[in-house]
């Protein structure tokens, strides 16, 4: 589905360059690099959880650090989203705006999904249930990684 969205975000700047220049920006390039931080941050604290689980150590107090860090990444991104209604951008703005909602909307809605496999993963306390929400922890890590150069970097 990302991928699909992706795509489509990059064929319709390639289609539309001034609607996607303009949207650009007004986008905040350094808060989402600060997200692709704090994203990044969290998915070792989970990786430091599921070692520590697979060793029979105390694991909850990386996982509970990981979530808060992944709760700031839904923060920055609410301040952000904030900046841009304040300024009167919406959905229905442009094409751009449009996709840059849907894009990182939906990876912030797995965001919130995320958080609660992890949640999961602690109250089980068992490693394949962790190790399960770790991956798709960290597949939202990578897609970031992506997100944010396709979408906040100016071509």
């Amino acid at each position: 589905m990302f991928a699909v969205l992706l795509v489509g975000f990059s064929v319709a700047g390639f289609l539309n360059p001034d609607v996607f220049s303009a949207g650009q920006a007004h986008l905040h390039p350094l808060l989402a690099g600060a997200n692709t931080v704090v994203l990044l941050s969290s998915g070792a604290l989970v990786a430091a959880a599921t070692r520590r689980l697979s060793q029979g150590l105390s694991f909850r107090a990386y996982l509970a650090a990981a979530m808060a860090v992944g709760v700031v990444f839904l923060v920055i991104k609410g301040t952000e989203y904030s900046a841009m209604f304040a300024a009167g951008f919406g959905i229905e703005s442009s094409t751009f705006f449009q996709l840059y909602f849907l894009v990182t909307g939906f990876h912030a809605l797995h965001i919130v999904f995320g958080l609660l496999l992890l949640a999961i993963g602690a109250w089980q306390r068992d490693l394949d249930t962790l190790e399960t929400a770790a991956a798709f922890w960290h597949l939202l890590d990578l897609l970031w990684v992506v997100i944010f150069p396709v979408v906040y970097l100016p071509r």
